[in-house]
């Protein structure tokens, strides 16, 4: 039987919020073979939990929500073509409902399943502890029945299963940029692949398995896993984007993907009275009374995960699958609370040009371990509102010292927010080049700048005739003394998230839309002390802030309500500083 609704592209599922909250699987409707399914259905309800009490069989242990995905992986079927339909699945759900026993479940049930001979098939994990779970659950299995003994060979030290019929074999691996070698698989696992967003290689091993799908025999490709318990990067982002875009009809006509993501709506994710609503939890947990002990999980939450913002964002990224995003830790910038609302898609360079009196430039950064970040900050011409842009420079050299990072920085750069460069001076020269142009409109108030990391950007500037002589370099100030320049862009920018019409513009800010940036704010960690505050990074080393940071030294001139060309700031000696 065909899909129910014809309009809609393959695989979208645009009442899927609506199948959650009725207990259903979050998923389109998919034609299988009704053959095929029961075969498949038979084995996999038959093996039993090894490490539970009883050992009971999965037809007992196990929801229908993943024997509704086992059924759309295995047999889908085109009614018309015969041909399968369904050669990838994305499956995210929250931690403790059975993701990597059922995983194991479903590798076995395919392994019997494939007639072919001689035909490899891999579970993969990101690390060798959950492959020795993974490989540990089917190993189990097996040994728990003795009519599947007969059918597979185990070999443990090799964490390989293989169907004696066939010769076809079920390999467990831990991730490894060299897992796949000579034949392609026809079937591959992905356990916890949010965590290949973290490794720079991913991407080209992603590419080696999909490669099998172009074949005659084809390969499928299944990847299930909890939510990231950093901002999605990389792969993962990647992954989660076209899941997401298929989910809701944004994929193309016919795409390979069927995607089954326990999450709740963005808008909800944003709403922490919601998701801390105990009552809310049992939505996105679809093994609940099975796997989780309902009691024992808020337990968990209120004794481990609300200990501090730190553990509860941890936490509810695993438990409830919350994208983490911005705002939610104790020690966190207040203005990040209100970033993504006062976002404004219409901010771009070219515009700022067009609507603002004034726009003053603010950098930092530029070692060859930092990025080096520009914040052009301007101010409306008729409103008074304040509207930012900002982007960033950084080293090649950058994603080989910073590596759990670098998959995070590519995507910034694919993205046009972030450039990166081959040769020390490519940065200053294009930045160089974006003061001239607001310069040469007549509209620069000031360039703001640390004033312990100028270096030859003081020649470049001079250049184009911005020096402190005529009052267009400014030295901002840091540490303690940017707590002006903080403190009034968190309150302006919680005004620009009211509501057009309601807004006080002259009072608000608003900024371009910005993954970059997006992570910026988020790692900005606020130390107070006892008459001030500062700021620095949440992790030395790999969260970046410098664009951020030159955001701020623009504030701290814009602050000072400046005109633009002829500066209200004038130097009698050095640098022109202002006061902490």
């Amino acid at each position: 039987m065909r899909p129910s609704t014809e309009t809609l592209p393959r695989f979208a599922c645009p009442d899927w919020w609506e199948k959650i909250q009725a207990g259903q699987t979050p998923m389109a409707s998919v034609p299988f073979n009704a053959k095929r399914a029961a075969k498949a259905l038979a084995f996999f309800n038959r093996l039993r939990l090894p490490d539970v009490a009883g050992n009971p069989p999965l037809a007992e242990a196990c929801g229908d929500w993943f024997r509704d995905i086992l059924v759309a992986f295995l047999a889908s079927e085109d009614p018309v073509t015969k041909r399968r339909l369904v050669w990838e699945l994305l499956c995210m759900v929250p931690k403790k409902n059975s993701k990597t026993t059922n995983a194991a479940a479903l590798g076995l049930t395919a392994l019997y399943m494939e007639d072919a001979p001689s035909r490899q098939m891999l579970i993969v994990a990101p690390s060798q502890n959950i492959s020795e779970r993974c490989f540990s659950q089917a190993q189990g299995m097996i040994r728990l029945d003795s009519r599947l003994d007969a059918i597979f060979k185990v070999q443990d030290h090799l964490k390989c299963i293989t169907r004696r019929k066939t010769e076809t074999k079920l390999d467990v691996k831990s991730f490894d940029t060299t897992i796949v070698t000579g034949e392609i698989p026809v079937l591959t696992i992905i356990d916890e692949v949010h965590e290949l967003g973290k490794k720079a290689k991913a991407a080209a091993v992603m590419q080696q398995i999909r490669g099998g799908g172009i074949t005659m025999q084809g390969g499928q490709l299944l990847m299930i896993t909890t939510q990231s318990d950093e901002q999605p990067a990389g792969l993962w982002k990647t992954e989660l984007t076209k899941a997401r875009n298929i989910r809701d009809g944004k994929g193309g006509p016919s795409p390979i993907l069927l995607p089954v993501l326990y999450e709740f709506p963005l808008e909800l994710q944003k709403d922490q009275t919601f998701w801390r609503d105990k009552r809310n939890w049992p939505l996105l947990l679809p093994n609940i009374g099975r796997s989780i002990d309902p009691l024992r999980l808020i337990e968990d939450y209120d004794n481990n995960g609300k200990v501090n913002k730190e553990t509860e964002t941890i936490w509810v990224s695993q438990h409830l699958n919350i994208e983490i995003g911005t705002g939610l830790k104790t020690d966190a910038w207040a203005g990040a609370e209100f970033w993504a609302g006062s976002e404004d898609e219409a901010i771009t360079f070219e515009w700022l040009l067009d609507v603002c009196d004034v726009i003053v430039a603010g950098l930092d950064g530029g070692g060859l371990d930092d990025l080096y970040g520009g914040s052009f900050l301007g101010r409306h011409k008729v409103t008074k509102e304040w509207l930012s842009w900002s982007r960033a420079w950084c080293h090649e050299s950058v994603l080989e010292r910073r590596q759990s990072i670098a998959s995070r920085l590519r995507d910034f750069e694919a993205a046009g927010e972030l450039t990166i460069c081959q040769h020390a001076g490519e940065d200053i020269a294009v930045m160089v080049e974006l003061i001239k142009t607001v310069k040469d409109r007549g509209l620069l108030g000031a360039v703001s700048v640390d004033p312990a990391g100028l270096g030859e950007m003081v020649e470049a500037l001079t250049a184009i005739d911005v020096t402190v002589e005529n009052g267009l370099l400014i030295g901002a100030p840091q540490g303690f003394g940017m707590m002006t320049a903080i403190k009034t862009a968190e309150r302006r920018l919680e005004n620009g998230c009211v509501p057009e019409g309601q807004r006080k513009p002259d009072l608000s800010m608003r900024h371009a839309k910005s993954a970059l940036m997006d992570w910026c704010v988020g790692n900005v960690k606020i130390e107070p002390t006892a008459t001030a505050i500062r700021a620095t990074k949440q992790n030395a080393g790999d969260a970046k802030i410098d664009p951020w940071a030159g955001m701020m030294n623009a504030v701290a001139v814009m602050v000072r309500n400046p005109e633009p060309q002829g500066s209200v700031y004038t130097a009698e000696r050095g640098l022109i500083m202002f006061e902490a």
